[in-house]
């Protein structure tokens, strides 16, 4: 085989699951611990260190472009912890010169020492979780922080010399109603951030959320739906550009990594539940800190639901991510990647234009509209059952 060079690798992106937290939310279903004992922190930030050392020497031909330290709270574990893992991360991989480099970021745990140390080792994107504005909300959901907070988190921010920051925020939460939904949005706009992520709440089974939500004063799904629509409008009002179903930018300002996701790039994960799609295989790492740390170090299995993908099942997924995005599927990219007749997809799509959930652009390209997006399950699963019959 010919040597290959970095023009011709294959792009990759690697996620980092970073599962500390200073305390759980009410709502999240994502996996953390909230033992910080140095014991565990030491045997975490070894094990995944030793994790991307095995993978890197598996994957010459990729050149990495986007690398996300998601969780739990990446700042909670802290600067010194990343930097290694970035560190390690470099040495193991060829990494692109302009590749994007996220950290999420709790306000309570960001100081102007943690954000000049990872500015410094090359990090140039922050992910900031807000959700809200409200402090008697963020109480009731668990958040460990005030809006105050986040304000003057966000002003770290930006004078460590982050251009990239993204915030996230939440509605349908305990109380909200659509005016204090649209007020958080016009606050948080005053920050000026280049992305922000707007997701509705999810009550998920095993939260403690789950438990109580009779007693929580939650917005029905028509709220909800009205939330997400003005959300839509105000955020287009102020220029930016709604490029996913919950996801919204200025111009040039995607989430390159999370689109990775969506248009079916590769991308390897690294710590306890994070998944990979790379070579053909999808996988998950067991959803346990002490296993995963106990079975790299002594060699072990740390790998489960390993299966290769087959060309019907990434035809769904295309469906599946693609819709999610604003640019929506291709039918000539569909037929030549997956040798399946658009067709009855397309007669399908038709009907959901007539109601006003989709669009045709004038290059063929169909993609759902703001309100299509609020039912795109039911919308995706009628599309999926006619693959089925093709």
């Amino acid at each position: 085989m010919p040597f290959l060079t970095r023009n011709h690798k294959t792009p990759l992106g690697i996620y980092i699951h970073v599962p500390f937290c200073r305390s759980k939310c009410q709502y999240c279903d994502f996996y953390s611990v909230t033992d910080r004992s140095d014991k565990l922190l030491d045997g975490y930030l070894e094990a995944v260190c030793t994790h991307i050392r095995e993978a890197g020497a598996l994957a010459p031909g990729y050149l990495v472009d986007t690398v996300y330290f998601g969780g739990g709270t990446p700042s909670f574990f802290g600067a010194e912890g990343l930097a290694i893992i970035l560190s390690v991360i470099r040495k193991s991989f060829d990494v692109s010169r302009n590749a994007e480099i996220t950290f999420e970021a709790n306000p309570d745990s960001v100081s102007d020492k943690l954000l000049k140390r990872l500015r410094g080792e090359g990090f140039n994107r922050v992910s900031l979780g807000i959700q809200c504005d409200n402090d008697e909300i963020l109480k009731k959901i668990g958040r460990p922080h005030t809006y105050e907070q986040a304000e003057a988190a966000f002003k770290r921010i930006r004078k460590a010399g982050f251009r990239n920051v993204s915030v996230d925020l939440m509605y349908g939460l305990p109380g909200q109603t659509l005016t204090a939904w649209e007020n958080t949005l016009r606050n948080v706009l005053q920050l000026n951030p280049e992305h922000i992520s707007c997701y509705g709440l999810k009550v998920e089974e095993g939260t403690p959320l789950y438990e109580y939500q009779q007693y929580c004063d939650l917005a029905d799904d028509d709220t909800q739906a009205d939330m997400y629509l003005s959300a839509v409008q105000i955020l287009r009002s102020f220029g930016y550009r709604q490029y996913e179903i919950s996801n919204f930018c200025k111009k040039g300002q995607v989430s390159r990594h999370n689109l990775k996701y969506w248009t079916g790039g590769e991308f390897l994960g690294f710590g306890p539940n994070a998944s990979s799609d790379f070579a053909g295989q999808q996988f998950t790492i067991v959803r346990d800190l002490h296993t995963y740390v106990e079975q790299i170090l002594s060699g072990g299995q740390v790998l489960q639901e390993v299966h290769d993908v087959p060309s019907r099942e990434r035809a769904g997924e295309y469906l599946m991510f693609r819709l999610r995005i604003a640019s929506g599927v291709d039918p000539q990219e569909y037929e030549k990647q997956f040798l399946l007749p658009f067709a009855p997809l397309e007669k399908t799509m038709e009907k959901f234009r007539q109601q006003g959930l989709a669009q045709k652009t004038y290059d063929g390209r169909w993609h759902l509209t703001p309100e299509g997006f609020l039912v795109s399950n039911t919308i995706i699963s009628d599309l999926l059952v006619i693959q089925e019959r093709t």
